[in-house]
C-alpha cells in the first residue's frame, strides 16, 4: 500500500504543479513579462494532464490554441486509459 500512497502523492503534486504552470504563464502573458516556453506547458499537460486541463479551463489559457486543443485532451485520455488497464 505505500508504493500506492507515493505514487497518488507523487501524481498530485505533479497536477497541482502543472495547474500552477498553466496559472504563472497566464499571469505573466497578461503583464506582458517573460513567457513560459509552450514546449515547457505541452510536456506538463502529457506528466499530468489533469492539472494542465484544470488550469487551462479555470484560467482560460491556450483555449484557442489548436495545438493545446488536442494535445492536452488526448494526454487525458491516455492517461485516463494507462490508470483502467493497471488498476
Amino acid at each position: 500500500m505505500e508504493l500506492m500512497d507515493a505514487l497518488s502523492y507523487g501524481l498530485l503534486a505533479a497536477n497541482l504543479a502543472s495547474f500552477l504552470l498553466y496559472g504563472t504563464d497566464k499571469w505573466k502573458a497578461r503583464r506582458g513579462a517573460w513567457r513560459i516556453p509552450e514546449s515547457r506547458l505541452l510536456q506538463a499537460a502529457f506528466l499530468a494532464p489533469f492539472g494542465a486541463s484544470t488550469g487551462m479551463l479555470l484560467f482560460r489559457h491556450k483555449i484557442r490554441n489548436r495545438k493545446f486543443l488536442f494535445l492536452v485532451p488526448a494526454f487525458t485520455l491516455l492517461q485516463l486509459m494507462i490508470f483502467y488497464y493497471f488498476f
